[in-house]
């Protein structure tokens, strides 16, 4: 073969699409019954990149619903905090963005790939590389007859990607360098979830909550509406789990449980339930993204925003661009790492590490400062509660108490916080 992809998620079928569309011969490994089996997603598909991607993906794709609203939700022990923004633009085509399944979405973006001359192989578990003077020539799954030879080989395995570490391209991701999510998909009839999140019919919201929807620590818990479903779920960094000695399914129990989203899912039955590591290393900590005959793509090599909620559409980017760095290097037919190169000049050039650049420092600050997302939001809650609790008291006398339930935190924190919170936005 020309190229060999492990891995059937939008990262590795991209990139197969594109080496297909140059002419060479390409096969995808999927270790699951079908492309999406082994996947788990929170449930937001971008349009726009995606279409830059897919083309007319619009028209057959399996999509749930538009997302037209975006809300922010802070939670303390027992109140929440609401910002919303609902745009009638996004009620409109074209719209922003959909919620999906990824089981659902993996196997019709497949079935695309095939039609344009993918191979695509389900139930192929691949055990190691094949090596050759130093390079990668291949996959094998380990039997008697499992060898497969390519010039190169497109490493699409996922978070883990322990093909990524039997390549030398890293030594393994390290607990705060990932993150654990528990996700549950929740039955639910459309009326209801129209008349409980004050939605038009087929319409759609996607709500990312945190505080106490993590225990306090770095991560969010979310909500978003499919069809007739909801998808929920929460995580937080594999370290922060570990150290406090939590459980990510008693967490996400716990998240159900609260007084502001009981009435949210009230009645609704669950029918999936899923947990999934989501790499978070950021920009600071990617891998080396390519070798003698080796690339890495999406999840596998890290590229995820977790500050805009963004995956498929950068493993999308990544796959497009690996592939463009490979039909670059069969034209000269040099697949060493200098050959390949031009894969990481790529994503230089698109929006992929610029973005992540952009972000690097903010995981850092965050779970730097635990007390963002559990004192503060404790604080917050009780001061509003005082604000708005009408009582014979005159109002200066409540302002002056919640002033001084403020000055309870030191005034250097809380400048010393806004200051590098807003350096860390900037990047």
């Amino acid at each position: 073969m020309d190229a060999i992809v492990v891995g059937a998620g939008p990262a590795g079928i991209t990139a197969a699409r594109e080496l297909a569309a140059a002419g060479l011969s390409v096969v995808v490994l999927e270790r699951g019954q079908f492309p999406g089996a082994k996947n788990v997603w929170g449930g937001i598909l971008y349009r726009e990149p995606t279409e830059a991607i897919i083309p007319g993906f619009e028209e057959d794709a399996p999509l749930e619903r538009p997302i037209i609203e975006q809300r922010y939700m802070l939670l303390s022990s027992d109140a929440s905090m609401t910002a919303a923004y609902r745009s009638m633009q996004f009620a409109e085509e074209p719209y922003n963005a959909y919620t999906a399944f990824r089981g659902d979405f993996d196997q019709w973006y497949a079935a695309k790939a095939e039609e344009e001359g993918v191979e695509v192989y389900p139930e192929f578990t691949v055990t190691d590389l094949l090596w050759e003077d130093g390079a990668v020539v291949g996959v094998t799954t380990g039997d008697e007859d499992g060898e497969l030879h390519a010039n190169v080989v497109v490493l699409a395995d996922g978070a883990n990607s322990l093909l990524g570490q039997r390549a030398g391209l890293h030594q393994g991701w390290q607990p705060d360098e990932q993150a654990l999510v528990a996700k549950e998909t929740l039955r639910l009839d459309a009326t209801r979830i129209e008349e409980r999140f004050n939605l038009p019919a087929g319409k759609g919201t996607a709500l990312e909550i945190f505080g106490e929807s993590t225990w306090g620590m770095l991560g969010y818990g979310f909500i978003y509406t499919n069809k007739d479903s909801l998808s929920i779920g929460t995580g937080a960094l594999l370290s922060d789990l570990i150290s406090s000695g939590r459980n990510v399914n008693d967490m996400l129990d716990r998240f159900k449980a609260h007084p502001a989203i009981v009435p949210l899912i009230e009645g609704a039955e669950i029918e999936e339930y899923a947990a999934h590591l989501i790499p978070e290393g950021g920009y600071k900590r990617l891998p080396r993204l390519y070798a003698d005959g080796v690339v890495l793509v999406g999840d596998a090599a890290g590229f995820v925003n977790p500050l805009n909620r963004e995956g498929a559409n950068l493993a999308m980017m990544s796959g497009r661009l690996a592939g463009k760095a490979i039909v670059e290097a069969s034209g000269t037919g040099d697949f060493s790492a200098v050959g390949l190169s031009r894969y990481r000049e790529l994503l230089e050039e698109s929006f992929v590490l610029k973005d992540l650049y952009k972000i690097r420092h903010m995981t850092e600050f965050a779970h730097d400062r635990p007390w963002l997302l559990g004192e503060y939001p404790e604080l917050l809650s009780e001061a509003v509660r005082r604000y708005l609790t009408v009582s014979g008291a005159p109002k200066a006398s409540v302002q002056k108490d919640i002033l001084r339930l403020f000055g309870s935190v030191p005034k250097k924190r809380l400048f010393g916080d806004a200051v590098r919170a807003l350096k860390a936005l900037k990047g």
